[in-house]
């Protein structure tokens, strides 16, 4: 009896080792209780859901349960609907429309149970970031519900949950202006700073960001900075403020050589924020100095430009830093939520933050202590030869895990479906400079080079929609995109900056490429719809990508080992690859396609629409939401959408049916919230 009541103790413990080493921890747990209660599921940003009554078996069976247009939200209808849904209580909530409107919709009809919006007039109508923005908050004490957002003329709004109404207790009348209390001068009207991505609350503190216009031709070396701010939820009060750019005597300023910290601006926080609630800690992905591509009005290393900061939850004050680029000049702005993951490294949990970034570099960090968790090497890289440009002399390179998409720009990115168009190809990049990441841009000349060339900087690897984490095997999912960037540089024109150097092209008479430019998908600017029916950017031989493909992928990356276990090409070949007389009789296999895409992780299966749309074998023009089997990469089942992809999926359950939402819009459909379910 007593060796039995051994073995069944040492079954127990062996039992409890076990769940220990693969059971996520209650701050990485994905959302709960079939709902979708944050803009990526929780807090930690992991895009998870456990749900499973959707899977492999029955993905391609889906239906449109119900829909929801956005047309008369505003004085115009929207294609840019980049928001992700919340669920709470049955209830839907979203931004929408080009007023950037509140909705709450019922969660099994669509129904449309209240609507707020503001009209902010020369404010609004100044904005840097307009249009719906990424979506909202959602708070409860388990009493009150409150819905927290951002208007586009930076103003931080709370409505109860359950009316739309204003809170009146929270701040003036239910609204803050953020444009005060930021320890700067902010112009109410014309001042450039606003925001599309959403608050983040936890533990009954707001964080709120900062964004800009993009920045390849700021109007001025000087700029509003883009500090960070925690609230108290119930009052409004402002708790702490972050300045990304340090002040005399802060952490950092020394990094910003010439006095520059003083009237530089930008770096602010645009991308969505992560919260570990456990360790009070709050991790900022920080965007780049005012001037994307030309860094001499700011000598230095620039802290915090272009760095995961660490601060304390409840006092904002810095805990660690890491800057993944030096003095940036490439646009590589941290783009999009930090994911908070337990992983297993030699046997030990460890805490870790997962940067998915534009440069397609998954940077792996301690996140109480900020170190690499595999070694991160210095490594030098090629010096700018623009007048006044001083970069820096080694930029981080991880050793683990290994890029996830194609980096710099070499001749074996070329096109090569045959040696005809391959040899075009080269004719064209040989007016070009092309070289590894890091490969600085250049005065244009119309003799040449005309620019640099890039893959994975301001338009490509992965922008603001971020990945997803599976706390169960401990996998990140991501999509990424090759398109192509110039990166070419002219004098600045007095009439329109005061920077020595701005983004443009010298003038060369007829152009080969389609005009995609540096900015082409980048924050909050989708890609032109030429560049991404072609793939690969806006350079083009006879009409095809300069590049070959995958246009756009989604990458599976072991967190325990720093390895990618599979990639596959996501999004269907566009019309013009599939059609081109050059390339009839060949056997081109799916080419996957850009687009800014976010994905969800559930108990089987990643979930993402396409970028862009096809004619599918039916004749009709649209896109697919498709699902993967999250272990292999193997498609699971795809259904039929009107339009692309333009917000990021979510998935919910509600009365025992599990839904999956996801904001469609682009160029000839408005907007729209697209919501499926099984046939009942």
């Amino acid at each position: 009896m007593r060796q039995k009541f051994s073995r069944c103790i040492v079954l127990v413990v062996s039992l409890c080792l076990l769940l220990s080493a693969t059971a996520p921890i209650h701050g990485q747990s994905g959302a709960k209780n079939g709902e979708w209660r944050s803009y990526a599921g929780d807090v930690a940003s992991t895009r998870y859901s456990p749900l499973d009554q959707i899977n492999a078996s029955n993905f391609s069976k889906l239906e449109v349960a119900w829909r929801f247009k956005t047309d008369n939200l505003g004085p115009r209808p929207e294609f840019q609907f980049e928001s992700t849904p919340l669920m709470a209580n049955g209830v839907v909530y979203s931004t929408a429309g080009t007023r950037r409107s509140v909705i709450a919709l019922d969660a099994a009809t669509g129904e449309l149970l209240w609507v707020h919006g503001k009209r902010e007039g020369p404010r609004g109508a100044a904005a840097p970031r307009q249009l719906s923005g990424r979506g909202l908050a959602y708070w409860t004490d388990g009493r009150e519900e409150r819905i927290l957002y951002v208007t586009p003329g930076y103003r931080l709004i709370g409505l109860d949950a359950k009316t739309g109404v204003p809170v009146p207790g929270f701040g003036n009348n239910g609204a803050i202006d953020l444009k005060l209390d930021d320890d700067q001068e902010i112009d109410l009207i014309t001042g450039e700073v606003g925001l599309h991505s959403t608050p983040i609350v936890a533990k009954d503190v707001v964080i709120v960001g900062a964004a800009h216009r993009s920045g390849g031709v700021p109007k001025s070396k000087t700029n509003v900075k883009g500090y960070v701010r925690g609230f108290d939820v119930r009052t409004g009060k402002r708790l702490w403020i972050f300045h990304t750019i340090p002040r005399p005597n802060e952490y950092g300023y020394e990094t910003w050589e010439n006095g520059s910290a003083e009237y530089t601006g930008n770096t602010g926080v645009w991308g969505q924020i992560s919260v570990d609630e456990d360790l009070n800690t709050v991790y900022l992905p920080v965007e780049l100095p005012t001037g994307d591509y030309y860094g001499g009005h700011r000598p230095g290393n620039g802290l915090f430009g272009e760095s995961l900061v660490a601060v304390d939850l409840r006092t904002g004050e810095r805990k660690w830093h890491y800057q993944f680029v030096h003095h940036g000049i490439w646009d590589m702005d941290i783009p999009c939520a930090p994911i908070l993951a337990d992983i297993t490294i030699n046997g030990q949990t460890v805490k870790a933050v997962a940067q998915p970034t534009k440069q397609a570099f998954l940077y792996v960090l301690d996140r109480v202590t900020g170190r690499p968790i595999w070694p991160m090497e210095e490594r030098p890289v090629e010096q700018s030869t623009v007048p006044g440009e001083k970069t820096s002399p080694t930029q981080p390179f991880p050793t683990k895990p290994p890029a996830y998409d194609r980096q710099g720009f070499l001749s074996d990115y070329l096109i090569d479906f045959t040696p005809e168009l391959r040899a075009e190809a080269l004719k064209v990049v040989s007016r070009y400079k092309i070289g590894p990441i890091f490969t600085p841009p250049v005065v244009s000349k119309v003799e040449g080079p005309l620019s640099t060339l890039a893959l994975a900087t301001a338009s490509g690897g992965t922008n603001w929609a971020g990945g997803s984490y599976d706390p169960e095997t401990h996998t990140v999912y991501v999509f990424s995109q090759a398109n192509i960037s110039t990166l070419g540089l002219v004098p600045g024109d007095p009439k329109m900056s005061d920077m020595a150097y701005i983004q443009g092209m010298a003038t060369t008479g007829p152009r080969t490429t389609g005009g995609a430019g540096a900015n082409a998908g980048a924050e909050g600017a989708p890609a032109p719809a030429a560049a991404a029916e072609a793939g690969g950017g806006g350079l083009s031989v006879q009409g095809l990508p300069l590049i070959k493909p995958p246009y756009g992928r989604i990458s599976a990356i072991d967190l325990n080992k720093g390895e990618i276990l599979w990639q596959i090409a996501h999004g269907e070949t566009p019309d013009n690859i599939r059609n081109h007389p050059a390339l009839k009789g060949l056997n081109i296999p799916r080419t996957g396609r850009p687009g800014i895409i976010g994905t969800v992780v559930t108990k089987t299966l990643v979930i993402a629409g396409e970028g862009g749309v096809f004619t599918t074998p039916s004749g009709r023009r649209g896109a697919m939401l498709r699902a993967y089997d999250k272990a292999t990469g193997k498609e699971a089942g795809a259904v039929y959408m009107p339009t692309q992809q333009s917000g990021s999926p979510m998935t919910y359950m509600l009365n025992g049916k599990q839904y999956i939402v996801v904001a469609i819009g682009g160029q000839g459909y408005s907007a729209e919230l697209l919501a499926f379910k099984l046939p009942d």
